[in-house]
């Protein structure tokens, strides 16, 4: 069974604060009980991907830290909001070992709908800032959704 983490970036400041829009401190503060609680659960990846956006950077940053097995996170292009998710979920099937996609909606929703049903335009997850959805796939090649959670749910953690 291989696991795919999809996560959607801590909250961000607006564009008037920063026209990058890094995490804003909720943002961070959301993301690292997100990690916390990942670590204690015992998530390990080979790979953390981002988008290359500074607040998909620093979410994969902070949960790099707590699941990535070796090494730091890294950029991929074809992640950005408005890209294509077809690119990304027609590689996923060639990736190997467990695997943590930090991005941006719609992009994130659509990939997740991709692997899940084959169509992108059905959205079949709702995200929030700091949302982990954990996919699996089988020998059957099927995507189901393990489980997921969101910053709200581990807030005393």
């Amino acid at each position: 069974m291989r696991r795919l983490y999809l996560v959607q970036h801590g909250e961000a400041v607006s564009k008037d604060i920063d026209p990058e829009r890094p995490l804003s401190e909720r943002g961070y503060e959301e993301v690292r009980r997100v990690s916390s609680f990942l670590r204690r659960a015992g998530v390990c990846v080979e790979r953390v991907l981002h988008s290359g956006k500074r607040r998909a950077e620093q979410t994969a940053e902070v949960l790099a830290e707590a699941v990535l097995a070796s090494g730091s996170a890294e950029m991929r292009h074809g992640m950005l909001p408005k890209d294509s998710a077809d690119v990304v979920a027609g590689e996923i099937a060639g990736w190997s070992g467990d695997i943590m996609l930090v991005g941006h909606m719609p992009f994130m929703a659509r990939l997740a709908s991709v692997l899940l049903t084959g169509d992108a335009v059905t959205l079949t997850v709702s995200f929030r800032p700091g949302s982990v959805v954990c996919l699996e796939v089988g020998d059957d090649e099927a995507w189901d959704i393990a489980w997921m959670i969101r910053p709200e749910l581990i807030a005393g953690v």
